[in-house]
Order: structure tokens, then C-alpha cells, then sequence
């Protein structure tokens, strides 16, 4: 039986508990608040993964739910931020149709040949990286008035990223089923 109880799985319950906690503290304009439980949303993700492969304690079900996690909260985030103006509604449909292309691709590879997982890319993680930076910083400028609000290249690089790497998975999928 595979262990479901662990500390990186733990860690990564607690951060999808922390996005409605995160929602909320937006909704009721609680920034600080906000900007602190996405940073530890954030922290978290390194850290779980860190420790998964440090302790041997990846699990199936951590797999699983790490990925989605992220999706969870860098979807909330970017849909939040554009209904309040904050990052262009352009960018958030990137973001969600990249997650979108990832996941149906992952749901097609397993229809195909069955595989279960769908190895992450570097690009794929700069992309992440640079998404949960730029709601990061957009949080930052909205708790503090000395930091500017981001600025035209940070949506433009950050949707570069998430497109490029939503093309790399795209391509990388169809070489996988090629003759299949």
C-alpha cells in the first residue's frame, strides 16, 4: 500500500487549504494578509518538493495533488487579479489555457498509452516561477505605495514563458504518441 500520510503531502494540504484563505483575505482587502499566505503557498511548493525527493517520500497521491495545487492557486490568483485590474484579462486567459492544453494533453497521453505522469520541463517551471513572481510582486505594489504596479514586460515575459512552454508540451507530447 502506498503511504498517503507524509510530510511533503501534508505540506501540500495545507497549501490548498491556504487558498481560500488567500481568496479571502483579497476579497475583504486584506493585502498584506494576502501577500503573506501566498508567500507561504508559494514556499511550500519548494519546500514539499524539496523534501519528497530528499526523504524518498514521493508518493503517487503527492504527484498528483502538487501540480494541482499549483494550478489552483496561480488560476485563482491570476482570475481574482484580472476581475480587480490588476494584471490584464489577456494574460489570465494564457495562464488558464495553458493549464488547460497541459491537462488535456496529460488526459490524451493517458488514453493513448496510459502514462500517468507528465514529466514537468525547465521551461514549464521558469514559466510557474515567473507567474507566482509576478503575482508576488503585483501584491507587493498593492500593500506597499512605494513599489510601482508591474509594469507592460513582466505580463509580456511572463505570457512568453507560459506560451513557450505550453508549445514544448504540446511537442513534446506529439513526439511522444508519434506511431502510436
Amino acid at each position: 500500500m502506498t503511504k498517503i500520510i507524509s510530510i511533503p503531502n501534508v505540506i501540500t494540504f495545507i497549501r490548498i487549504i491556504i487558498i481560500p484563505l488567500f481568496v479571502t483575505a483579497l476579497v475583504y482587502e486584506r493585502y498584506g494578509t494576502a501577500l503573506t499566505l501566498f508567500c507561504l503557498a508559494a514556499l511550500s511548493d519548494m519546500l514539499d518538493g524539496f523534501l519528497a525527493r530528499k526523504t524518498g517520500q514521493n508518493t503517487e497521491l503527492g504527484a498528483f495533488l502538487d501540480p494541482l495545487a499549483d494550478k489552483a492557486l496561480l488560476v485563482t490568483s491570476f482570475i481574482l487579479f484580472a476581475v480587480y485590474g490588476w494584471t490584464p484579462s489577456w494574460l489570465t486567459i494564457t495562464v488558464i489555457s495553458r493549464d488547460l492544453i497541459v491537462t488535456l494533453g496529460w488526459i490524451v497521453l493517458y488514453l493513448i498509452d496510459h502514462r500517468t505522469k507528465v514529466e514537468p520541463t525547465l521551461t514549464g517551471k521558469t514559466a510557474i516561477a515567473c507567474q507566482l513572481i509576478l503575482i508576488a510582486y503585483t501584491l507587493v505594489s498593492i500593500t506597499m505605495n512605494a513599489v510601482p504596479p508591474p509594469q507592460g514586460w513582466m505580463f509580456g515575459l511572463t505570457a512568453l514563458l507560459t506560451i513557450l512552454s505550453a508549445l514544448q508540451y504540446i511537442n513534446r507530447a506529439l513526439r511522444q504518441t508519434d506511431g502510436k
